[in-house]
């Protein structure tokens, strides 16, 4: 029986909703069955027969009962004891989705998508609050990150919320903090470059990482800066942005293995 997902989409309600070609009705006792990259522990869900037609089905399984951990989660459908890779055609991103997603608080997000090889398979990941970072400039001497708000349930609309950002210096316990604008989910922050190089004087011929985080008001936790609401992973290998040179001392953003955003100074 050939089985082809077209469309595939983790609801804001986390239901997996599929859509599939298929040449026959799926056979009664039909499983859906995830199995972990990692660890290999599965989950099962039976399909049953969705339906007569014999061109289309649609699939609607509900995640959060199943008890899926973070990680990677491949699909299969088994019949008569034997299972295959589920085939799939849709990329499954959409970053007005994700975005519409992010806004309701959570524990875990899930996130259908393709394998390289045309497979479908889940991500699934811890969902703290955190802000998204959609775009970072240098520029007139300063520093400045725009984004979003995930996962911290506050409302997609015109409110503004008091907001700061902070920069630590881990290695030194220097701090540097700048007023940032929240409206709705959507922020933006700035911060001289000088004022970085001259909070940490002492350290700058060294190498060093600041480590920004927004404070907004109504969110009970500092939120860190990081990108994840996209289709890129690795970005500390795959993005490198241009440096900045403040009294002989280079500035650059970068990312960490976590995708979490750094500012590093000297080196």
């Amino acid at each position: 029986m050939g089985i082809v997902v077209t469309d595939a989409e983790v609801t804001l309600a986390d239901v997996l909703a599929l859509r599939l070609a298929i040449d026959a009705p799926l056979e009664d006792g039909t499983e859906l069955v995830l199995r972990h990259r990692t660890t290999g522990v599965e989950r099962d869900v039976r399909l049953g027969t969705p339906g007569a037609r014999a061109r289309e089905a649609t699939v609607a399984v509900s995640l959060a009962p199943l008890e899926l951990s973070a990680g990677r989660w491949d699909a299969y459908l088994r019949r008569d004891g034997k299972r295959s890779r589920l085939r799939s055609v849709d990329p499954g991103f959409s970053l007005d989705h994700l975005d519409a997603y992010a806004l309701c608080r959570r524990t875990l997000a899930y996130r259908s998508y393709r394998t390289r090889n045309g497979f479908l398979a889940l991500k699934i990941s811890d969902a703290e609050p955190v802000a998204e970072v959609r775009s970072i400039w240098f520029r007139e001497g300063r520093f400045e990150v725009m984004g979003l708000l995930a996962y911290t349930g506050l409302e997609d609309d015109d409110s503004r919320h008091e907001a700061v950002l902070r920069l630590d210096r881990r290695q030194t316990s220097a701090r540097l903090s700048a007023t940032a604008t929240v409206q709705g989910v959507r922020f933006h922050a700035a911060v001289s470059l000088v004022d970085v190089v001259g909070a940490d004087p002492d350290a700058v011929a060294s190498s060093g990482t600041w480590e920004p985080a927004l404070e907004v008001e109504g969110v009970p936790t500092p939120l860190k800066l990081g990108s994840r609401l996209d289709d890129v992973d690795g970005k500390r290998r795959r993005l490198h942005y241009p440096s900045a040179t403040v009294d002989g001392v280079p500035i650059r953003p970068c990312y960490t293995a976590d995708d979490e955003l750094r500012i590093e100074v000297g080196g």
